[in-house]
Order: C-alpha cells, then structure tokens, then sequence
C-alpha cells in the first residue's frame, strides 16, 4: 500500500514542493499556476502513492454526480494539465503514470518535510539602529554579506537578496513573511555602527513554530566584520543541525581582517552596484577602486570591482581593454587573494569570454563559480548566456530557469532569459519574459530594449518602435537605443531615419565609445552588406564583448550566407 503524504506539512518530490492547506505548487522559489481540478487530482496521488488510483474513484472525489460536463474530457484535461505543471508526459513518466483501461499511479519518489527542521531560510534585511539614514548601506551591505555567506551551505536553500530586501522596513508577522518567502526558517535582527566598533543582534526563528531557536550579539572592531560574517553563518548551520563539506567549512574559515575604511567602501560599491543602473554601476567602480587604495589585499574589492568592469563593457560604456581587458586583471587579483571567492571566478569567466573569446576556459571558470556557490544566481544568469551563445539553446533556458528559482523577482534575469528566446527566434516568449522584467520595475532599460527587439523582430513594428522611443527618452538618448531604432527605423523603410542616426553613432565614436558591432546592425538593416561586415571586422579586432553572439543573434540574418561572414565564424573558434 502507497504512503500518504499530504495530511502534515509540505511534501517534496523530484524538484517540486505541494503545500496542500495553502493550495500551493512549487518549483523552487518559484509558485506554479495550477488550477483546482489538476491539483485536486494531485491531492489524491498524494495520499495513495505507488497505487493504482482508477478513474471512477477521482470521478466520485472531484466531479460529483450531479455535475454536468463530460467527466472523460475533463478528467483527460486535468491529467494534460496537471502532466504540463510537472514537465512531465505520458510517454516517459517522471510522476503520473497511466495504467491502461484501470486509471492511473503515481510513481515519484515522495517525502515530507519534518516539521521542526530547516532546510530552506530567509535573512530579512537588518535593521539600521545608528539613527543616521547615511548609513543605510551598511545595514544593507551586512544583510546581502550575511545571505552570500549562507548561501555557500549547500544543504541549505537561501533566498536571493533581491527578494528578501522586498521585506525591508515591512513589519509583518513572520510566520506570514516564511510563508510568502516558502521558508522553514527566518533570521531577523539589527546593526549598530560607532565609530570603529560594530554591534549586530541576530535571532534565528522557526517559522513553522513561531519559536526562536537562536538569538545572540556581537560587539565586535570593525576590522574583524568579515570574520563575524563567517561566525554567524556557521552559527546558524550549527543551530539547525546541518553539516558543513570540508570545502564549505574551509570558505568560511578563509577570512582575513580589513581595514575599516575598505571594507565601508566596498559596502557602498555594493549598495549601488545592485541598482544595475549606468550611473550605479560608475559609482560602484569607484567605491571599489577606493577600497582597493585602502586595503590592496582586500579581495572583495578587486572582485567588486571586475563586476562593475564586465557590466559596463557589456553594456558598451567603455572599450574593451579599459573594462573587459581590466576586470580579468582584478578578478585574477581577487583570486590571488581568496580562490573560494564565487563572484570573482564569474567575473573572469564573463571576461574571458568577451574580450579573449575563449569558451571553453570561460566555461571552466562559469562551474567554478557554480561549484563554490550554488546560490549565485549572476553566475548562472551568465553561464546560460554563454551556453546561447555557443547554439546550446536548451541548456541555456534550463540555466536561466535555474538562475530565476534562486532569484525570482531580478528583471535582469528575465530580460536574459528574453534575449535565449530572442536567439531562438521565439518572439513570444521573449515578449514574455521581457514584460516579467517591466512588470517588476516598468521603467527597466534593459525590460524596455528587449521588448521592443522582440516586437520588431516579431513584425510588430510599431510597438517595438514606441517601446524603444519611451527607454531612449529615459536613458537620455543612450547609443544602445539608438542603435536599435535604427534598425527598425530600416526594416519598416524609415531609411533616411536610419542612416540619420548611423551617422550620429559614428560621428560620437569619434569621441567616445560606440560598439562597431551595433553600427554593423544598422548597416545590417539597410541590407549595406559591404559596410556591414567592415564593421564586424572592426568588432572583431578590437574585441567588441557582442561579437561572440554573432552565431545567434537574429539581426543579422542576412550576412549568414555571405563567405565573409562564415570566414570570420570560422575565425571566433566556436565549440562544436
């Protein structure tokens, strides 16, 4: 006889989690539509799992006897429904098994979660008791350094920062807040600055219990805050029984003392570079540059620091040598210093690729990052990037998706993921995906951009056009709008616009930096294939970071037959 499982708290199979008194299914973070029949029928699976459960018994539970629809439609329905939510198929099951002409078992591996154990868990944003709102940064700074730490414990599934900071100043009851969050556990507390002393209190809360578990306070010199970071996390680990790998106990053990003032920097290079915006990501880098006069054997400001040179070289503020040539410099530095660091290895992945188009040693660096910190989602959002850009199309949607478990509600991962359906010629999900990114902040540049690639791309010209007119008015007339409205401009036979702005684009590359790879766009558009491919030559040498999604990105299109085009394919040393 099959076990039931959903009488008591949440059950788990495969990747999925049901939560029967609230209704929810889930996949990782991430809460799954499904409609009542479908998960009713899931109910029942649940409680008879491994039998055979025919179609007249989920008849008599679902659909009573006065009810006046087609049961076999609507059972079949159901099933299809329920087998879509699952990824799974009638043809190789991974859960819903059909049992001809008796009904159907379910085959997945199930178990409960214990009710008083944590495996999952929260770090809602401290709270900044110094009375002094400067000094927000550092509470935040303290909050997103105590998730990173936490987030190295594989056994223990930590939300993104992005999520958890949706929480700040929100004064809710926590069993709500672990609710919403689908957490066991919830660490709460407060941070105090003084001078060169720092004070935090931190309490640990079952959320299932509504009992602390833990609570405790550290008055400690500000020289030794990396030090307390790794106490608290390994803290937390000890108190919720979950058992460190060597690998995981040596990271955060791996800590040095920091000079004060680079550390306060380092925090503010963080604060801003998590707005992702051009103004935030240039007063990051130089947060991180100051961190780096302070205390030259600080690794996390070098690693900052080539964070912010791979943003704004991809985005196309700077050439190449002054961001993607740099932040290879600085991520080698930063591991130099502490190899265990995840961010640096993605750094240097990212750079790797983009300046010296080595892919294959850039996906080396990618499953470092991974290895060291299965929880940062940057470096899956970069490595499904780079598996795009190699035609590996299914393992980078896989990628992404995993990237949004960790970070549900980052508009940036969205519009990456966007931009792999982009290359797939899948518009509508593009569409999809880039209006997610809107709907979390509608003035997203980068929501806005891909968005109106996608309608353009789809044939919806004009809204494309208006999407793209609305981001160029907000980023102030950035070259990266420009050139793309002027592909559209092109493709609906605005040509004289078209060119308007290619001579615009090439006029200011006189004076500062214009991708030569976006000018060979327009060049694209205009069908001017001579001009174009000079530019892609010209993107080629100087090592322009958008050269490498030259086997995928659609705007091109129609270079692809032409013998230059394949000869500077053959050129960029994709792997087969």
């Amino acid at each position: 006889m099959g076990e039931a499982h959903s009488a008591h708290g949440p059950v788990r199979f495969g990747e999925f989690e049901v939560d029967v008194r609230a209704e929810e299914l889930r996949k990782g973070d991430i809460k799954l539509k499904l409609q009542r029949q479908p998960f009713q029928i899931l109910e029942i699976f649940l409680e008879r799992v491994g039998e055979v459960v025919s179609r007249e018994e989920l008849r008599q539970r679902i659909w009573p006897a006065d009810t006046f629809v087609d049961f076999d439609q609507g059972l079949s329905n159901a099933i299809k429904r329920l087998r879509e939510a699952l990824s799974d198929s009638a043809e190789k099951p991974r859960f819903i098994e059909t049992i001809p002409r008796r009904g159907y078992r379910f085959i997945g591996n199930v178990c409960s979660r214990p009710a008083g154990r944590i495996e999952s868990i929260a770090v809602l944003p401290l709270e900044n008791l110094s009375g002094d709102p400067e000094q927000e940064y550092f509470a935040d700074g303290m909050t997103e350094a105590l998730i990173t730490n936490l987030a190295k414990i594989s056994a223990l599934q930590v939300i993104s920062r992005t999520s958890a900071m949706h929480y700040k100043g929100v004064h809710r009851p926590l069993r709500e807040i672990a609710r919403e969050l689908h957490v066991d556990g919830v660490v709460e507390g407060t941070v105090m600055r003084s001078g060169q002393r720092i004070r935090i209190s931190v309490q640990l809360i079952n959320a299932h219990a509504d009992t602390h578990i833990w609570a405790e306070t550290y008055d400690r010199d500000l020289r030794d805050v990396l030090e307390l970071q790794s106490e608290v996390a390994r803290t937390i680990a000890s108190e919720i029984k979950i058992q460190l790998t060597p690998e995981e106990q040596e990271q955060l053990d791996r800590i040095h003392q920091v000079v004060p003032g680079a550390y306060e920097a380092y925090l503010k290079g963080r604060y801003y570079w998590n707005w992702r915006t051009v103004t935030g990501i240039k007063k990051a880098a130089e947060f991180f540059e100051e961190a780096i006069r302070l205390d030259s054997h600080y690794a996390g400001g070098y690693a900052g620091l080539a964070d912010a040179y791979v943003i704004l070289g991809y985005w196309g503020f700077a050439p190449p040598d002054e961001c993607a040539g740099r932040a290879k410099a600085v991520a080698l530095k930063a591991l130099e210093i502490d190899e265990t660091l995840a961010e640096p290895h993605a750094s240097l992945a990212f750079a790797t690729v983009h300046y010296d188009q080595d892919f294959e040693a850039a996906e080396q660096e990618y499953r470092r990052s991974i290895q060291l910190n299965p929880r940062y989602a940057t470096a899956h959002q970069w490595y499904g990037l780079h598996l795009a850009m190699m035609g590996r199309g299914a393992a980078a949607v896989a990628e992404l998706k995993q990237a949004l478990q960790i970070d549900p509600v980052s508009p940036i991962i969205h519009v990456a993921l966007a931009a792999v359906h982009v290359w797939a010629r899948q518009w509508d999900l593009a569409i999809e995906e880039s209006q997610r990114a809107l709907d979390l902040d509608a003035d997203f540049l980068q929501g806005l951009w891909m968005l109106g690639w996608a309608h353009i791309l789809k044939g919806m010209s004009e809204l494309g056009i208006s999407e793209l007119e609305r981001g160029s008015e907000l980023s102030g007339g950035a070259a990266l709008f420009r050139f793309a409205l002027a592909y559209a401009y092109a493709v609906v036979g605005k040509k004289q616009e078209a060119h308007k702005i290619r001579r615009q684009l090439e006029e200011l590359s006189a004076h500062r930096y214009v991708m030569p790879y976006w000018i060979a766009t327009i060049y694209a558009a205009l069908d001017e294939k001579d001009e174009a491919l000079h530019w892609l030559e010209s993107a080629y040498r100087e090592r322009a970071p958008w050269i490498v999604f030259l086997k995928v990105q659609p705007w091109l299109d129609n270079l692809v037959p032409d013998p230059r085009f394949q000869s500077l394919l053959r050129r960029m040393n994709f792997p087969q």
